[in-house]
């Protein structure tokens, strides 16, 4: 039996590869004990290139055509094997055909939340995922960083370390591009190529290359994207008051649907509500009140003209101790963000109850009519 297949295999003059797969990248030409009948034809259709291994070296790299297994045409085997002038015999090689064509819709993804700085809201975990289309580019750095002895490699053998290459850079590109999470969705085309242009070098290194990448989503994990909604819903609100006010009603309303599925329905669910507004008063009634009510304590943003220059800044408690020992007057120019000018320190409405209004008849009597002096007591 072994004979018939030496015989067979020096009867062969065509040595091919017709791709029934859609998915395999490299094909082993396999033939009895790996030997070649001298002058077959060796065909490489479009989307393929074949390399010839002779005792483990890479040799002879043919791109598409038709060619004629001689010494002129493999001229790296020749020389390895030694051929002589005439020679004619059969010849052991082996022949992988690579694919290069495009494989498309490769998936590509983060399993875990990728740690990123967002410009708007600081330190957060993003998940991502796409796909990407990808080629053999150089076939013998391919075979030889890649493939290795494999006579049948398909996509699922590589796209694994591909992925492991693009998910790192996926972060990168990201923290580089500095744009804020809430604004991704419209510039997910300038994260794309900011990250095809981040694996190439590495891919490179493997003869592969990525010819288009898309991102389709990028999302918060399911506790940061909570907390993200309830952030969202309070970001118009100015003060503590308004802030408890504001998550109390947004905690209403989440608790109420979720209530009516109870078995104690909305009535239990009413004294869970009522213990969290009472909770969110007691909260806004000791917090500080905001900024110009009841005398509370003030940003350190006033400035003072005091002979001719300017002190500051002062906080309230400053402030106070400033006008008790006449440093700052009921006419000192007062100035703080948001004023438009300098203004008289009784002027300023957060200010004018330091001053209490002058007392009628203070200071003394005023002064006596005509400059004649008193008048002659009379005798």
């Amino acid at each position: 039996m072994g004979f018939w297949n030496k015989l067979k295999a020096e009867l062969i003059d065509i040595v091919e590869w017709i791709d029934s797969t859609n998915d395999t990248l490299v094909h082993r030409f396999e033939r009895y004990d790996n030997e070649l009948k001298y002058g077959a034809k060796l065909i490489v259709r479009e989307g393929q290139a074949a390399v010839f291994i002779n005792e483990g070296k890479l040799a002879d790299v043919f791109k598409p055509g038709t060619y004629t297994l001689e010494t002129k045409n493999l001229p790296i085997l020749s020389t390895l094997m030694g051929w002589k002038y005439g020679f004619s015999s059969p010849f052991k090689a082996e022949v992988y055909f690579i694919s290069m064509r495009r494989f498309t819709n490769q998936k590509w993804g983060t399993k875990n939340g990728l740690p990123v700085e967002d410009p708007q809201y600081g330190p957060m975990f993003l998940r991502a995922f796409g796909t990407y289309t990808f080629h053999v580019k150089d076939p013998a750095v391919f075979i030889r960083e890649v493939v290795g002895t494999d006579g049948q490699f398909t996509t699922d053998e590589i796209t694994e370390q591909i992925r492991n290459l693009i998910v790192p850079r996926v972060g990168v590109a990201i923290g580089e591009c500095k744009i804020p999470f809430m604004q991704m969705l419209s510039n997910y085309g300038a994260l794309s190529d900011a990250i095809t242009k981040k694996i190439g070098t590495d891919l490179n290194e493997y003869g592969i290359e990525v010819l288009q990448l898309l991102v389709e989503n990028i999302s918060l994990p399911p506790d940061q994207e909570e907390a993200m909604k309830k952030r969202q819903a309070m970001m118009t609100v100015g003060n503590v008051n308004a802030n408890m006010q504001a998550y109390t009603a947004y905690q209403t309303a989440n608790a109420i649907p979720d209530a009516a599925k109870n078995a104690g329905g909305l009535a239990s669910a009413g004294i869970g509500l009522g213990l969290g507004i009472g909770m969110a008063q007691q909260v806004a009634q000791n917090a500080p009140p905001p900024f110009g009510q009841g005398g509370g304590q003030m940003a350190p943003n006033f400035f003072a003209a005091i002979n001719g220059q300017q002190a500051g800044p002062f906080d309230m408690a400053g402030l106070r101790q400033a006008i008790s020992s006449g440093q700052i007057s009921r006419d000192t120019l007062i100035w703080r963000n948001g004023m438009p000018q300098w203004t008289a320190a009784s002027q300023v409405p957060d200010l004018s109850p330091l001053f209490p209004p002058p007392i009628p008849g203070a200071g003394g009597p005023p002064p006596i009519p005509g400059a004649g002096g008193p008048p002659p007591i009379p005798r």
